[in-house]
């Protein structure tokens, strides 16, 4: 028996429709790295950082190819919907499994109450009138009326989310190299490369201010481990997968370091500000009037479209936790067209927090949503590297098969962005603004500690680690 029919047949048992098409899977992976934290977030990071933002998104970048390359070798070994949980469950134990699988859907969460959020802020652009908390809500409800319907629609949906996304950045940034090369606009008596270090340097704040906003930085890349928990609906994932994942770098470069030259090239960072997107204001700037407004739609779909995920990823994560006895029996369960309605339901309910916080702090909403999503994330990549560790050494030693889609540099890679989390976790921890996201964290664990606890009681067998063991026999 071949890896690739072993494979296939995980996924058939897991009772999903294959409804992801190549396309769709490449333009959720596009579109994973395409989300808020760039459009709304780089403001904040721009007036901390000044232009040397643009180094810290490409720090942040590498450590994330490095991250999914790892992931893409469990996935090629092993493509199932539970993916990460599953790893961590297999190579390091049920109970962090348990916990992964919790604190990636907590993640989701929360993300999604930081894209209603963003959404309704882009909404004042046009109607200022409307309380943000009534935008958060109309979105929620749409939302959430797309990801009851079958699998094959939500691809569909992200699939032109993410084409918007993709086109409206590459017309900006051609947009931008127009204004600096043939000067054309209110912005091109000013626009110049030299505004990269002609205002107080490339490091205006300094290297310490720079560094501390890796932590912001880090939340505009959750999303792109999206593409592993497709892995168990992808029509072809030993072909599909590895393209979306290898095609990283591009995106990277392209969506953000391009974006970001362009954009602080044509305006002065010292004009942009927190609770403003960077691209809204570089386009008013530029004095055209239709370009901001299409940016703001741009931006808005943005918002929508990584809250759509986050509704698709937190209904599965739910059902693989319930098939592992770690999560209420319903959340099992598919309806007719083959989703996970009941989890997707629950995870819903629990993002209308995000309205209530729209509600009563819609100034502090967006910082105190996006801190405790950062840390959940962490730990999310945290458990994907650890896993590929240990996994690299099951294979090392003969106990496991290698994967068709090993990762360059093999455990050292996984060791140096392992080693890149621990030190943005220590500044999170330093950030008097970001570290109510730790405390968020301490309950949290608390929360799962007595949950694993009421679960090993109810359940002994859950404490028998998996192992290597189960799938030494397919290697």
């Amino acid at each position: 028996m071949t890896s690739a029919q072993v494979d296939t047949e995980n996924v058939a048992e897991e009772g999903y429709e294959r409804g992801l098409g190549s396309r769709q899977v490449q333009m959720i992976a596009i579109g994973g790295a395409i989300g808020v934290g760039l459009f709304m977030g780089a403001g904040a990071n721009i007036a901390k950082a000044g232009p040397s933002i643009i180094l810290m998104y490409a720090l942040a970048g590498v450590v994330i190819f490095f991250i999914m390359r790892a992931l893409g070798e469990l996935l090629l070994y092993r493509p199932v919907s539970g993916s990460f949980a599953e790893y961590a469950r297999e190579f390091l134990g049920p109970f962090f499994g348990f916990v992964t699988g919790w604190t990636y859907w907590l993640m989701w969460v929360v993300t999604g109450m930081a894209e209603l959020t963003a959404a309704a802020i882009y909404i004042h652009f046009w109607f200022p009138e409307i309380p943000q908390w009534v935008s958060a809500l109309v979105f929620l409800v749409v939302l959430f009326g797309v990801n009851l319907i079958s699998v094959k629609i939500f691809g569909e949906v992200e699939f032109w989310f993410s084409m918007i996304k993709v086109t409206a950045i590459i017309g900006m940034i051609v947009i931008g190299l127009g204004v600096l090369t043939l000067g054309f606009s209110d912005a091109g008596d000013t626009a110049t490369v030299s505004n990269l270090w002609a205002h107080d340097g490339f490091f205006p704040n300094g290297i310490g201010s720079s560094l501390m906003t890796l932590q912001g930085v880090m939340f505009a890349y959750l999303a792109v481990e999206l593409v592993g928990v497709t892995a168990g609906e992808s029509e072809n994932p030993e072909k599909t997968l590895p393209k979306a994942i290898n095609t990283l770098p591009w995106r990277i470069i392209v969506f953000y370091v391009g974006a970001l030259l362009v954009i602080l090239s044509v305006v002065k960072w010292t004009e942009f500000s927190a609770g403003e997107s960077p691209f809204v204001h570089a386009f008013g700037k530029i004095g055209i009037p239709l370009a901001a407004g299409i940016v703001n739609f741009v931006v808005l779909t943005a918002a929508l479209s990584s809250c759509n995920s986050g509704m698709y990823s937190t209904g599965r994560m739910l059902r693989d936790l319930a098939s592992n006895s770690e999560a209420p029996k319903a959340f099992g369960k598919l309806n007719a067209r083959k989703t996970p309605a009941v989890g997707i339901t629950v995870s819903v309910a629990l993002m209308g927090i995000g309205v209530v916080l729209n509600y009563v702090v819609p100034e502090k909403a967006f910082l105190y949503v996006t801190s405790v999503a950062t840390a959940a994330g962490i730990w999310t990549w945290m458990m994907i590297l650890v896993s590929h560790i240990r996994y690299r050494a099951a294979v090392d030693a003969g106990r496991l098969r290698a994967s068709s889609f090993p990762a360059p540099g093999g455990a050292l890679f996984s060791w140096v962005a392992l080693l890149f989390l621990i030190g943005v976790t220590c500044m999170i921890a330093y950030d008097k603004d970001a570290r109510v996201c730790l405390y968020v964290a301490a309950g949290w664990a608390v929360a799962l500690g007595a949950g694993w606890a009421v679960l090993k009681r109810r359940n002994p067998q859950l404490t028998e680690r998996r192992g290597d063991a189960e799938f030494e026999k397919v290697g």
